[in-house]
């Protein structure tokens, strides 16, 4: 009887620790930080594709951190903006590519020069191609939407394997 009451203990352990782990990686956010560091989309400033409406690369003396990344900014105007309403400029899907969530599958190495404004939402992909096709066929949103949960759950299930590694 110890024996079964010692493997329910370690089972209940187990369970625990594999939900703590699944809560960090979903309090995350699923920010697309690229596969070194810490930084979200690759340094762009999210406010400028909304302000300037380009692509613009921000620097480390104007950055913010949210949702565990940091976000870095051209001016400290535009971090500011951010800092008021984040969910406005941040892009969709974490700025993982919305191309590639749109397929259902996750998509990591983006490009921050393909990007694209869609019912002003700020949407980031691989390369300027798929870009423009998110554009052009624009019933590839709601499908990005619908993928979107299982998109999350392959990141959940990649984190937690990476830290039982």
């Amino acid at each position: 009887m110890s024996t079964n009451r010692n493997r329910f203990a370690a089972a209940t352990a187990a369970i625990a620790i594999v939900m703590s782990l699944s809560h960090q990686a979903v309090g995350e956010d699923f920010v697309n930080t690229g596969y070194f560091g810490d930084v979200a989309i690759k340094g762009y400033d999210p406010v400028a594709y909304f302000v300037d409406g380009k692509a613009t690369e921000g620097s480390d003396r104007f950055s913010h951190r949210w949702l565990g990344a940091t976000w870095r900014f051209a001016s400290a105007e535009h971090r500011d903006l951010f800092i008021k309403d984040p969910s406005r400029y941040a892009p969709q899907y974490g700025g993982y590519c919305a191309d590639g969530v749109s397929f259902g599958t996750v998509t990591t190495n983006v490009d921050p020069r393909a990007w694209r404004i869609i019912d002003g939402k700020l949407y980031i992909s691989y390369d300027p191609g798929a870009a423009e096709g998110m554009e052009k066929n624009a019933s590839k949103v709601p499908d990005s939407q619908k993928h979107w949960a299982d998109v999350q759950q392959t990141l959940i299930s990649e984190k937690v394997h990476k830290q039982w590694q």
